[in-house]
């Protein structure tokens, strides 16, 4: 399946189950593309190896603080991460199901695997059309689900980024429940929103919320705003 695209700003469902990931863990970033998920997960902390075919949609990560890049085919070569561990896996938009077993055996104890990507009906919509690309109803579940622990699951329709039939998965390697993101368990859902800092007088925008807009619990770290001097408006 060819990389996935990288027109669009980073995935909700990847920013916000990023926080499950253990914090400043190794991460793997499968068919990363450009690397928006990639300048994310740098940015939050992680060590990141990303990994695509397209030489020239990895050059954009050369020099990347926290990046390496890896220019490989892993559908026709061999998996080049045997006896490796990652404290998180990200997969967005990209489907080989051989690769299934391998990114089972390369999630760390403790670790999130965080899937998004087609399913069946997408066809009616765009590409990708093809059976090979699309996930069949509650696959990632049961692909995924008796190994590990399972967070977050949907599958069905969207319209943004653009209208899609599409599955997700949030899954973790341990038997202890997991504190849940805010947004996914009893909260309001994040939304963009703008965002006033009172004491720089900006407004910043943003594509997710720092704080969970019912408890002004903190969903993902800011460093440059704080909670005293910031206050978040829908």
């Amino acid at each position: 399946m060819p990389s996935p695209s990288n027109d669009f700003p980073p995935s909700a469902w990847v920013q916000g189950h990023a926080i499950l990931i253990p914090a400043g863990g190794a991460v793997l970033d499968l068919a990363c593309g450009r690397g928006r998920h990639t300048r994310l997960l740098a940015g939050l902390g992680y060590a990141v190896e990303a990994v695509d075919r397209d030489a020239e949609a990895l050059a954009g990560l050369a020099g990347l603080p926290g990046v390496t890049v890896r220019c490989a085919d892993i559908e026709q070569r061999q998996w080049p991460y045997t006896g490796q561990r990652f404290a998180g896996i990200v997969v967005c938009n990209y489907l080989h199901r051989p690769l299934f077993p391998h990114l089972l055996a390369a999630l760390a104890e403790g670790g999130a695997l965080i899937y998004e990507t087609f399913m069946l009906g997408n066809e009616r919509l765009g590409r990708p059309a093809t059976p090979d690309f699309l996930l069949r109803p509650n696959e990632l579940l049961d692909v995924f689900g008796a190994s590990l622990q399972v967070v977050a699951f949907e599958q069905g329709e969207v319209t943004r980024p653009k209208p899609a039939v599409v599955q997700r998965l949030c899954a973790v390697r341990s038997p202890d429940p997991v504190r849940l993101p805010c947004f996914a368990a009893h909260h309001a859902p994040i939304l963009p929103f703008r965002r006033i800092c009172v004491e720089a007088d900006k407004i910043h925008e943003t594509m997710m919320g720092i704080e969970c807009i019912s408890c002004r619990a903190p969903c993902l770290a800011s460093p440059s705003i704080s909670f005293s001097s910031c206050s978040s408006t829908p």
